[in-house]
């Protein structure tokens, strides 16, 4: 079975462009100021932990997170330390994604509509766990099992619904697969009952339990299963080691499984959290799918311009006609609010 191995460049040292970016996306996302809908949830959060042990506030919720809120209200910086340290974590895994693509500033301006906009900006908690989850897969890319797993356990040490993707190290082609399937599992057992146990009952009281609905979820999880089918179309032009074809091939199944779980599940919202785990899925597929579709290692400027007026589409239609996208507008930070 072919060994994956890294897009050339992604190891090298980030250009100062990279670095441009990657401090940008910190001082939008972290230092945002009232802008996304859970603004005075996150505010809530941090009035929890005010006052109370370091031992107290691990206990109020998932524990980095916390961790985090707990050191913003001792030292009084507040949501906005918060939201720079989730914001950094976030930065870093989403550019070390991108660069993993064949091409990486076209995967960018994929994350930038919803990925970067509203996910980062509005779920703060699942925004960083999608971050160590987005550097989890370029390390299962590369068949580091192991470090998967360690990221995406620090995921779900922000959000514990990262968890669910513990299990996709089994998908990633190893030839030890049953032994791989041994450790994987008995980690996922041993995380869930040692950390998560109680936060996933409170989850599955609070979404599936009392049927809450997310506005938009059907939108959600149609944008992850459009990529989903493009790369089921065109897998074999996409021109992947076996081991990686097998995993995105997975993935893309997972993503188009999503419709008729949403359409069957009482709480809309709980398969949309869930779903969100899939966006990497968009830029993958979308930033690869000039080559896959053109000429292989053409320019295919055409294609290229197509995928960003989409994007370009997406950030039009969630603007304007997003039901929650008056909790973005306008856009305030910190620094000159």
């Amino acid at each position: 079975m072919s060994q994956l191995r890294p897009v050339p460049g992604t190891t090298a040292r980030w250009s100062g462009s990279w670095h441009g970016l990657f401090w940008l996306l910190v001082f939008m996302i972290g230092l945002r100021h009232e802008v996304g809908g859970d603004w005075t949830t996150y505010l809530d959060h941090i009035d929890m932990v005010t006052n109370v042990s370091l031992a107290e506030a691990l206990q109020v919720g998932d524990p980095a997170y916390s961790l985090l809120d707990w050191v913003a209200a001792e030292t009084g910086l507040g949501v906005y330390f918060t939201n720079t340290v989730c914001a950094i974590f976030f930065s870093w895994g989403l550019i070390v994604f991108c660069r993993a693509q064949p091409r990486p500033w076209l995967a960018m301006v994929v994350a930038i509509p919803y990925l970067v906009t509203v996910v980062a900006m509005g779920y703060t908690r699942q925004g960083v766990a999608i971050g160590f989850v987005m550097l989890g897969l370029v390390a299962l890319s590369e068949l580091k099992i192991s470090r998967f797993v360690v990221f995406v356990v620090l995921a779900a040490t922000f959000h514990n619904s990262a968890v669910i993707l513990i299990p996709l190290a089994i998908l990633a082609g190893t030839k030890r697969k049953m032994w791989t399937m041994f450790w994987v599992g008995l980690a996922s057992v041993l995380f869930y009952g040692l950390m998560l146990q109680e936060s996933v009952d409170a989850l599955k009281y609070g979404y599936l339990e009392q049927a809450y609905q997310s506005q938009g979820a059907g939108i959600r999880v149609a944008m992850n299963a459009v990529p989903a089918m493009l790369f089921l179309l065109y897998r074999n032009r996409f021109a992947l080691p076996q081991a990686e074809l097998t995993f995105w091939t997975w993935m893309s199944l997972g993503a188009l499984a999503f419709v008729p779980i949403l359409a069957a599940s009482p709480s809309s919202t709980a398969v949309d959290r869930v779903a969100l785990y899939w966006i990497p899925l968009q830029l993958f597929v979308l930033s690869r799918l000039p080559n896959a579709i053109g000429k292989p290692n053409g320019l295919n400027s055409m294609l290229v311009i197509g995928v960003v007026a989409y994007s370009a589409v997406v950030m039009f239609v969630w603007l304007f006609f997003a039901q929650t996208a008056f909790a973005w507008l306008p856009y305030k930070n910190v620094i000159w609010s």
